[in-house]
């Protein structure tokens, strides 16, 4: 009786203990945001069925990885746990198109319950790769209409449906908190990668807003993340402030762009709150890790609820607010006023010191 006892003893320490490990793998527990009423660290238990998505992203670079972060938060707090019932196959093309084809053909010859793609070239060459009925979800892209990644935002159809990561209502409040707040800018600096579809539709954006304050929209053009230094140096003395869109490339080097801007003592103006975060001057904009995961939901209501993923009505991130970096102004030679502080709704979490 004793030496049953024992093994019983035993058996529940080990079940215990099993219970206990956690996952080591990439976004196990990613600390992103997590929707109102739940935690980061979810308590759902995890679902008793697997799931196996596919996850293409275009480069690695902060709003990227804190989308990818927020997407399996998401997918957790909903008990779909990586390295319990979710198996994730990540794959980053390094900002090279051609590895980004070659991933895109990878995951179309696989069997996947879902595949993410995270940025607007990933998830151009996913909608083109995959010709099944797998559900393709995208994230970071800038306008899937013009990226032809869906041709109907509000019941996209097929197999594709996903997030904008602009609302065009940013570029338009930060050109006008631009004009409002810098009258000696005159010519603003744009770092660009013209092959890169979503950064074209958002200078084009930008400069309709630029135009009607009369507001010069000066390019420095790239081709890829080694060539940024060099363009933001070009600008030097061209132009009175700086500025970047949601460009992939220019992103990855950022820090050379920041070196520039507090060197010459430019304002240095962003389209994304990591950035500014890193240490541009200010942006009109949200936490990636949001929009990573109200990803997230979608690819819940896909795996978890049985929706048909064309459905899904393409979002866009509603909640905006102007964003500044103190630090960044000190070095950048920008007084930041009260005129510009007043711009911001939620000074305690958007005013960075």
């Amino acid at each position: 009786m004793k030496r049953k006892k024992l093994w019983l003893g035993l058996s529940l320490c080990v079940m215990l203990a099993a219970a206990g490990c956690g996952s080591d793998n990439k976004g196990a527990d990613t600390g992103a945001a997590a929707s109102p009423g739940s935690t980061a660290q979810s308590t759902a238990s995890a679902d008793a069925k697997t799931y196996k998505i596919a996850v293409s992203q275009y480069v690695e670079h902060p709003s990227l990885d804190a989308t990818y972060d927020g997407i399996l938060a998401a997918l957790k707090d909903a008990g779909i746990v990586e390295g319990q019932n979710l198996t994730v196959d990540f794959e980053n093309a390094q900002a090279d198109q051609a590895n980004n084809l070659s991933i895109a053909q990878k995951i179309a010859g696989e069997d996947n319950d879902l595949v993410i793609g995270i940025a607007t070239p990933s998830a151009q060459s996913l909608v083109q790769a995959i010709k099944n009925d797998t559900p393709v979800l995208f994230a970071a892209v800038t306008d899937p209409l013009d990226a032809k990644v869906v041709t109907n935002l509000e019941r996209p159809g097929g197999n594709v449906s996903g997030a904008s990561d602009t609302n065009p209502e940013a570029i338009t409040r930060l050109m006008d908190f631009i004009a409002a707040q810098f009258p000696n800018v005159k010519k603003l600096g744009l770092i660009i990668n013209e092959g890169e579809a979503n950064a074209v539709v958002m200078a084009k954006q930008a400069k309709a807003a630029l135009d009607k304050h009369g507001i010069e929209l000066i390019k420095a053009s790239v081709t890829n993340t080694s060539e940024v230094k060099q363009a933001a140096e070009s600008l030097v003395g061209r132009a009175d402030a700086l500025y970047i869109t949601l460009d992939n490339s220019v992103v990855s080097g950022v820090d050379s762009i920041i070196q520039v801007a507090n060197e010459n003592k430019l304002p240095f103006f962003s389209s994304d709150r990591d950035t500014v975060e890193k240490g541009a001057f200010a942006t009109v904009g949200f936490k990636y890790s949001d929009h990573g995961y109200q990803v997230g939901q979608m690819a819940v209501e896909v795996l978890k609820n049985g929706k048909k993923i064309g459905d899904l009505p393409v979002t866009v991130q509603q909640k905006l607010d102007v964003i500044l970096n103190l630090k960044a102004a000190a070095s950048q030679g920008v007084e930041v006023t009260d005129a510009m502080k007043k711009e911001v709704a939620d000074p305690t979490n958007d005013i960075i010191q």
